[in-house]
């Protein structure tokens, strides 16, 4: 038993090494935030907030409708802020596996089509469900002004990423060094 610590190699090293590498590698790429993609990742989240929160503020409860209109806005807010997160701090280059233009493209143009839908569900409930001039009237048809405007943001956003998937404009290098965001 007295020979035991002659015979253990020990080695230190700092964990501290590992886990500053895996943490400075999640600094924000600014340069997606000016770009088409990040500007209307923006805009759809501020104009997708004031639609969820306009209803939200009614008594949206009670008319089935205004559910199909929150169930839209705040599913789709918060995928839109996943997808801003996974961009912003560049996590789609390390999940290289997944083909990201593509699944761009995809949830862009369903998210399209859903704030359709929203849009034309929330602006013709609008004179069914509160009295013309009334505050919920007035957040009903601002809310149905914004799903108009997101819907019309989602559908630009899922034109340009049909170019993406396609690669107009670019070819896979500069696809690649890129990002996958113009």
């Amino acid at each position: 038993m007295a020979e035991f610590p002659s015979k253990v190699s020990t080695r230190t090293s700092s964990p501290a090494q590992g886990v500053g590498a895996s943490v400075s590698a999640l600094r924000p790429d600014l340069g997606f935030v000016r770009s088409a993609l990040g500007v209307l990742a923006l805009l759809q989240l501020v104009l997708g907030l004031l639609v969820w929160a306009l209803i939200a503020d009614t008594p949206y409860h009670l008319y089935p409708a205004y559910g199909w209109v929150m169930f839209v806005a705040v599913f789709l807010w918060l995928l839109t802020i996943v997808f801003f997160i996974i961009y912003l701090f560049q996590l789609h280059m390390k999940l290289y596996m997944v083909p990201w233009p593509l699944v761009l493209m995809v949830f862009f143009v369903a998210a399209t089509v859903l704030y359709i839908t929203a849009f034309i569900t929330c602006a013709s409930a609008v004179d069914l469900t509160s009295l013309k001039g009334s505050r919920p009237y007035n957040q009903r048809s601002a809310a149905s002004f914004f799903a108009c405007l997101v819907m019309i943001a989602y559908g630009v956003s899922a034109f340009f990423s049909f170019q993406a998937w396609r690669g107009v404009g670019s070819n896979a290098a500069t696809s690649q060094m890129a990002g996958g965001y113009s």
